[in-house]
């Protein structure tokens, strides 16, 4: 399983972004995705998830109502909307995907992916 991050760049704050993830390796629409960031000096942080079905997706609370999180299973793409950007989203962007087909529950810490992306910056100037 590979998965390639991109779509991350500079921008300023209250600026829009939008985060992909190439899939390749496996039948893409039978597992949930996620994805994660990490700003320097600081744990990575869970972001937003979604399940195989794009049935239910869940967010941390310091972007809910700004980003959204989409799976495109025709492309073997996910997406990462990112509106209203602020400072504070500066940090390297992964994205993941677990290991179980099917699963119902979304998993909000890293170890509950498998596969992980090679990170994509995301900067926003004030």
């Amino acid at each position: 399983v590979q998965l390639q991050a991109s779509g991350g760049g500079l921008v300023q704050a209250g600026g829009s972004l939008r985060l992909s993830c190439a899939a390749s390796g496996r039948t893409f629409s039978n597992y949930n995705m996620g994805w994660f960031r990490q700003a320097p000096g600081k744990e990575r942080e869970f972001v937003a998830a979604i399940t195989w079905s794009s049935g239910t997706t869940r967010y941390v609370d310091s972007v809910k109502g700004r980003f959204t999180i989409s799976k495109d299973n025709a492309k073997n793409t996910g997406y990462l909307q990112m509106n209203s950007l602020r400072p504070e989203d500066t940090a390297v962007y992964y994205c993941a995907t677990v290991r179980t087909p099917y699963q119902l529950a979304l998993m909000t810490t890293s170890n509950g992916y498998a596969y992980w992306g090679q990170g994509t910056q995301v900067t926003v100037s004030s």
